[in-house]
């Protein structure tokens, strides 16, 4: 269900009424007193942003020094009222140059109440960019002295953009040249044991682009998914291709995808909106590829010595290199004394999270480097407490290089004004674009 909400209020930090705007008649003006009294008084507003009094419940949250609070009489989507209120500040924040306050609140009342009647239907959200309210809401807030004027672009169509499904791409763009760049970005979530054998392992990723297109172009997007393969030779009537296929956990999209043809034809079809964006979001649990094997050798010899040792090989190709490693050794907190010895990098202890940081500047592929340190710990005259010893963490950068083996097979642009279509490959651009290599980190 959505939002559902009755009435919102925008309160400073002492409590007072700045605006509130009632949507339903199912609540009572008194209900922002009983949030000044049994939450704002009792010192509370940090420990559960939704709160249920009296029927009501209370979803709120600060934003610099003011508190937005959303009274709702049902079982509403909290999640979604949390996105309105986020929104409704982005959309504040673009009238008023950037600024949202309490002062900001008071200089614009009465935009804020006809945006409020615009953005916010019966209690349920509309809609809330900033592109598309500036067609109808022209009037301008009062800005701070300290922000800066944003140069609008004028949206030629405002009806197309409020009723259609391309809100967030308007019309009449126009580049001397048209670029389409794709980046894939996985982190990769790993816990082993000493011994080597990987507990959990999962990859969650995501698929970044940044389009600078003329018109309203067309983009279809291929990747070797599973499903998304079957589904393509099922149409063409053709087995499919043999290679490495991979399955999608919790695909989430943007708006721009067509999600009912996704649904039917499994691709990934959608209009872009102007600039940097991301494309999806998606989760793999099975056959991810470790780019690296950590092999820890910790020995505690007595209550005031101990030895690490740690072994760090890279397992993907020799051609690739991984950026930025960072390697972090837990150690314990009475550590005194450190000596080291690194085959590559610079490692030093660092008190301040109890670690041996080991950092990499460049990692090539099929390779190893081994930490070889000597740490000397104060020696407690009470019971000594067994060490936990903590999983070792690992950050690093491998450009080419994807844990999932997701691949990017095509992506197909369609420019409507210049009538042509054009396929991109990943490793054989066409002049008229250009797609970077995917990333992993």
């Amino acid at each position: 269900m959505p939002v559902a909400a009755s009435a919102i209020y925008f309160l400073n930090l002492r409590g007072d009424v700045l605006i509130n705007r009632t949507y339903r008649d199912d609540v009572g003006g008194n209900m922002v007193d009983a949030f000044r009294t049994h939450i704002m008084q009792t010192k509370e507003l940090g420990n559960c942003p939704v709160r249920q009094i009296g029927g009501c419940s209370f979803v709120y949250m600060r934003i610099s020094n003011v508190y937005i609070v959303i009274v709702v009489s049902s079982n509403a989507n909290v999640a979604c009222g949390f996105k309105f209120v986020v929104e409704a500040v982005a959309l504040f924040k673009s009238y008023f140059g950037g600024a949202f306050d309490e002062d900001a609140i008071r200089n614009n009342f009465v935009l804020i109440y006809e945006l409020l009647d615009e953005i916010m239907d019966f209690g349920y959200p509309q809609n809330l960019s900033p592109e598309i309210l500036k067609l109808y809401i022209t009037q301008e807030g009062v800005r701070s002295p300290f922000s800066s004027k944003p140069k609008d672009k004028p949206v030629p169509n405002a009806t197309l953009q409020v009723t259609g499904a391309v809100g967030w791409r308007r019309e009449g763009l126009a580049y001397k040249k048209n670029e389409v760049f794709l980046d894939i970005v996985e982190s990769v979530n790993l816990l082993m044991s000493s011994k080597g054998n990987v507990l959990r392992c999962d990859v969650t990723g995501k698929v970044l682009m940044k389009c600078f297109l003329s018109g309203m172009p067309d983009l279809k997007l291929g990747l070797n998914d599973k499903i998304g393969l079957e589904k393509e030779s099922e149409m063409k009537s053709r087995p499919a291709k043999s290679g490495k296929t991979i399955e999608l956990d919790d695909v989430t999209f943007h708006q721009c995808v067509n999600l009912t043809r996704f649904n039917s034809e499994k691709t990934v079809s959608f209009v872009p909106p102007d600039g940097e964006f991301e494309l999806m979001k998606y989760r793999i649990t099975e056959g991810v590829n470790l780019p690296f094997r950590v092999l820890p050798t910790i020995k505690e010899l007595g209550r005031t010595r101990m030895e690490v040792n740690v072994k760090v090989k890279s397992v993907f190709g020799a051609k690739m290199f991984a950026l930025g490693v960072v390697v972090k050794i837990p150690v314990p907190k009475q550590t005194a004394k450190t000596n080291f010895q690194v085959t590559t990098g610079r490692a030093k202890y660092n008190p301040s999270i109890d670690c041996l940081v080991w950092k990499i500047r460049k990692f090539p592929g099929q390779t190893e480097s081994t930490l070889s340190a000597e740490i000397e710990l104060i020696s407690t005259m009470g019971e000594k407490k067994s060490w936990t010893r903590p999983p070792i963490q690992m950050e690093f950068q491998v450009p080419m290089f994807t844990a999932s083996g997701l691949r990017v097979r095509f992506l197909k642009v369609r420019i409507v004004i210049y009538a042509f279509e054009s396929t991109i490959l990943p490793k054989n651009a066409m002049l008229s674009s250009r797609i970077s290599k995917p990333l992993c980190h």
